[in-house]
């Protein structure tokens, strides 16, 4: 067994937050002296052309010496972002709007006003 797998192996407190295509997990997990530490990992889902999928993802592991530390500069950091821009999402694909415009997948939404009327006893 790998010395990552060891240290994963338990977990004891876990929450999930689903936000569009990522997944970000919340695991609280005991090292071999019984110690806890926190990991954050975020999972991206990717959709090939063929309409496979995989998923890449990225771990953080924070352990109890660096929570205040780490809670300070995120309470800065998110406070700063609110206080600069707001709550309000701002980006295109979050417009309130985007599903009417672009349809549930992000493509342009094709409307009967966008073809041409053909008449095929004319060809």
């Amino acid at each position: 067994m790998r010395e990552n797998d060891m240290l994963e192996k338990e977990e004891i407190f876990s929450k999930v937050l689903r936000a569009g295509r990522r997944t970000y997990f919340f695991d609280v997990r005991a090292t071999k002296a019984d110690d806890y530490y926190i990991t954050i990992t975020e999972s991206k889902k990717f959709t090939e052309e063929d309409g496979s999928f995989h998923f890449k993802k990225h771990k953080i592991y924070l352990y109890k010496e660096d929570f205040a530390a780490f809670r300070d500069i995120l309470d800065e950091m998110t406070s700063y972002v609110l206080n600069n821009k707001g709550e309000e999402v701002i980006s295109e694909r979050h417009q309130k709007d985007f599903r009417r415009l672009f349809g549930e997948k992000g493509e342009e939404a094709v409307t009967s006003e966008s073809f041409t009327d053909v008449n095929f006893d004319d060809i």
